[in-house]
């Protein structure tokens, strides 16, 4: 299964350069159709029975067609018809197809016909006669969905009986495999749901389905021994689901029903740790528990006590990478392969690291984990024993520790694909509702733009699996966020259902306030959803107001240069030497070229900074009067936002290089330890200053590297883990990164990795971590950094110098009665406001007395308002 999330994030890096405004097509090869009396191939399926009046087929003349089903060649009759307006609605990717309606008289022979192989037909003006398969989603949605989707799926106890519920509307039997005996299952035939009930014996037993159903990728009547999608709990390896009661009070960890939680943040002020679960202390001597859930209860730990102090300054969430059941990983700690080699005797510039922690990649301990296999249950390798219910006990335990610590807890969820589709062993929707749950391109081929698999959450059960997955991870687990991955192939009015389940929960019913749980998520604009192709999507534009948070891209990439598909990572921006301290790539251009590309960046930061909201006004560098949304990114307006929280800023994420080895590639390779450490924290400045919530990479304050590596899912402990101790270094010169998705990059790394100057000692990081936590004080005691609404923050926000005039490198904000200068350039830079002559400023108390000798050295002189802010420096000024 490594080989299929390393295509996962191979072609999510691609699809990514849409985002960014590139032109970009990501489609499947079209098929033939299929030649004139030969079978149709067994995955094709040209034609699609939108609901139950009408089938649309592609490629089809307009002209008496059938659908054929059953072994005897039972019909339903088509004659030529068109597409309702509602219809169009629905579908508005096939509305330039052939539309066909159902004979009235045939119509009583649907939910039959679904429940075999099924093949459209007809004859064509030669007198060939043509034939493929038949797409079945819309009339599934039609016939069963409006029921089904009210229904309560997986194990329900009632007064100790549990029953067992699954959706299998096209299924000819369904049973119930039950510690290893079989049970038979009833259908429900008004939605399709098959059900057993059972005796309080049932709880803990392990199960299966026993599937009997058509499998249109193989071309025949398969029975698939299928765990659970709606699993409560799962047996080592998710071999099996387990008959779990998640309200068992032996399931709940001491304290669970009392659990007192961190004062909720809003949104739009929330300031986000986002850190992989195996990442935060596998290498940590301090931990009792290295790599589990459990790692968070061991509160005297050098990561606990390194999150705990970026809570008391101000950080308020802690996003964990994907922590429910995943593909990849063996779950069991005897089976998780190690490299064989001594990884730590090698050059910091050798191939030798990555060569070794490659061949066991596939069989280790470490991945991401976006490869869903079961949406609702906790990974069982991050669990002390991943064999039965250890996994909800210690997950609940994780929130526990972290809400102890000061912190709210954040899923990232993966809905918008599976780890594998049709018969693969890893796949479980596809084997209970052969092409269902899976987005299906128009010749029936499964839609892979975001990886794999793509889901449909347009279709009526995919997305009420998200729904009541998401529900399931809120009130059972008290998870206090969710972001989405890929936000943007989700209907916007799946997300939104999401957003009003949560509400609806409510403490005194439910143990959660579901209103104060906060949603974000990627709104890239890609693929087959692309510009709304099939449904309107939840991406950037389209989320803006709705209090759904959207990464913005538009900053990041000013911050730290160029875009993280660059062939030359040594594109320079804001925060890494562009024009200011230019290194020696001929791909940043003139000086007078990165003058102008320096300062377009300033103008896409500042945007950044104010929420990235589209209505805002300000002077940009050219001295034009412009909005927000009339600044350029790449063809796309810059300011999307509708209010601030509708926009997340960051300047680095699990995703590309670390900010620390994006800065190592751009910034002249003779910059100091000392400096280099200093423009960390004015890039993470950008973000942390802004309006709106805004996330950094956990170890993001300690430097941290992954040895340059751009895309660490796969490359296991050596290269991802965290180091809490500064003696142990940042994880720079760990050698060359993996060659799958760097190699093209080791002529610019190697000699890099191998400079002992790039390899910062103590006080380098000593001083990142100190300053970036001074920086989220500052923001957590001002109130002027959580403004609710583009009026106020137009009110009390501005650049004063930007214009035809503005200092190239130097950012100049005013905000409400604070001035803040965010200096990039290597010199002490003196910034005039003469609106401000004779006011009394002072540099902020937190900086003033704060870690940085050299910030505390920006001074403010009174008569002339001028603000002075030493080199690579972002200093915060107060009235008063």
């Amino acid at each position: 299964m490594s080989s299929t999330t390393r295509r996962f994030r191979r072609r999510r890096a691609a699809a990514l350069v849409l985002s960014l405004g590139a032109a970009v097509l990501l489609a499947s090869v079209p098929q033939q159709p299929a030649q004139a009396a030969a079978p149709p191939r067994a995955d094709q399926a040209l034609a699609q029975w939108i609901d139950r009046d009408t089938v649309v087929w592609k490629g089809a003349e307009h002209t008496t067609s059938q659908l054929e089903f059953g072994a005897h060649g039972k019909r339903i009759r088509l004659t030529p018809g068109a597409l309702s307006p509602s219809e169009r609605l629905a579908y508005p990717h096939l509305t330039g197809y052939p539309a066909f309606t159902v004979d009235p008289r045939d119509r009583q022979l649907a939910r039959g016909a679904l429940r075999g192989r099924l093949l459209a037909t007809q004859r064509t003006a030669d007198g060939k006669r043509t034939t493929t398969g038949v797409q079945i989603p819309g009339v599934l949605d039609d016939l069963y969905g409006a029921r089904a989707q009210h229904a309560t799926l997986g194990p329900v106890f009632h007064h100790g009986r549990p029953t067992l519920s699954v959706w299998a509307p096209t299924a000819r039997t369904v049973a119930l495999e039950l510690d290893g005996r079989r049970v038979p299952m009833r259908r429900e035939d008004t939605t399709g749901i098959w059900r057993a009930t059972g005796t309080r014996d049932w709880a803990g037993k392990p199960y299966r389905y026993l599937v009997t159903v058509w499998a249109p990728t193989v071309g025949k009547t398969v029975t698939n021994k299928v765990t659970d999608p709606y699993s409560a709990a799962l047996t080592a390896d998710s071999a099996r689901s387990l008959v779990t009661d998640l309200d068992d009070p032996d399931l709940a960890p001491p304290g669970w029903s009392r659990l007192t939680k961190p004062a909720a943040v809003p949104l739009r002020r929330a300031r986000i740790q986002e850190l992989q679960i195996r990442d935060f202390s596998v290498e940590d001597r301090t931990s009792r528990h290295p790599g589990q859930y459990l790692a968070f209860t061991d509160r005297r730990s050098d990561g606990m006590r390194h999150l705990a102090s970026l809570a008391r300054s101000g950080t308020s969430y802690v996003h964990l990478l994907p922590a429910f059941d995943f593909a990849t990983t063996p779950e069991r700690r005897a089976d998780q392969a190690r490299p064989g080699c001594d990884l730590a005797s090698y050059a910091p510039d050798s191939d030798r690291q990555q060569d070794c922690v490659t061949k066991t990649a596939g069989r280790d301990a470490y991945n991401w984990g976006y490869d869903p296999l079961h949406y609702t249950v906790p990974e069982g390798s991050y669990a002390s024993d991943p064999e039965g219910t250890a996994r909800t006990v210690e997950f609940r335990r994780m929130v526990q520790g972290l809400n102890g610590a000061g912190l709210r807890t954040v899923m990232d969820v993966v809905y918008n694909h599976t780890a594998a589709s049709g018969q693969d062993p890893h796949s479980v929707l596809d084997r209970i509702v052969p092409g269902y749950y899976q987005r299906l391109m128009d010749d029936g081929g499964v839609a892979t733009s975001t990886c794999c698999s793509g889901t449909a959450p347009e279709h009526t059960m995919m997305g009420k699996l998200v729904v009541d997955s998401v529900v399931t991870w809120a009130k059972e687990y008290k998870v206090d966020g969710f972001r989405f991955d890929l936000m943007g192939h989700h209907p916007k009015a799946n997300i939104l259902a999401v957003r009003k389940a949560l509400d609806a929960l409510a403490t005194e019913k439910d143990g959660v306030d579901g209103k104060k749980i906060i949603l974000y998520g990627e709104g890239w604009n890609f693929g087959e959803a692309a510009n709304d192709a099939r449904f309107v999507q939840a991406t950037q534009r389209n989320m803006a107001q709705t209090g759904i948070a959207t990464f913005s891209d538009r900053a990041r990439d000013a911050v730290r240069g160029g875009s993280p598909f660059d062939t030359d990572p040594r594109v320079q921006g804001f925060a890494s030497g562009l024009y200011t301290d230019p290194n020696s790539s001929k791909r940043n251009g003139s000086p007078a070229e990165q003058r102008a590309r320096l300062l377009h960046y300033q103008d896409l930061i500042k945007v950044g900074l104010t929420g990235n909201l589209a209505d805002y006004t300000f002077t940009d560098t050219t001295g034009h009067r412009v909005k927000g949304s009339q600044v350029d990114y790449n063809g796309a307006p810059a300011g999307y936002a509708a209010a601030p929280g509708d926009a997340l800023a960051y300047a680095d994420a699990h995703d590309n290089e670390t900010l620390y080895d994006a800065l190592a590639y751009k910034l002249p390779q003779h910059t100091g330890p000392a400096d280099r450490s200093r423009m960390q924290v004015l890039a993470l400045a950008t973000a942390a200053l802004s309006q709106g919530p805004a996330l950094s990479q956990a170890g993001s304050d300690l430097l941290r590297s992954k040895s340059l590596d751009r895309n660490s899912f796969d490359s296991g402990d050596w290269f991802n883990a965290l180091h809490w101790k500064c003696a142990d270094g940042n994880g720079f010169g760990r050698g060359l990164p993996p060659a799958a998705d760097n190699k093209d990059k080791w002529p610019y790394a190697r000699p890099l990795l191998a400079d002992p100057a790039l390899r910062p000692g103590c006080a380098a990081i000593d001083h990142a971590s100190a300053a970036y936590r001074d920086l989220l004080r500052i923001h957590a005691t001002e109130p002027a950094f959580g403004l609710p609404t583009t009026a106020r923050v137009q009110s009390a926000l501005s650049f004063p110098l930007s214009g035809k005039e503005e200092t190239p490198g130097v950012i100049t904000m005013r905000l409400g009665n604070l001035v803040v200068v965010l200096n990039a350039t290597p010199h002490r830079q003196n910034q005039t406001l003469h609106a401000l002559a004779g006011e009394r400023y002072a540099l902020h108390p937190v900086q003033a007395h704060g870690a940085d000798p050299t910030t505390a050295t920006a001074s403010y002189t009174r008569p002339s308002g001028t603000f002075t802010v030493p080199a690579r420096t972002v200093a915060v000024f107060r009235r008063g």
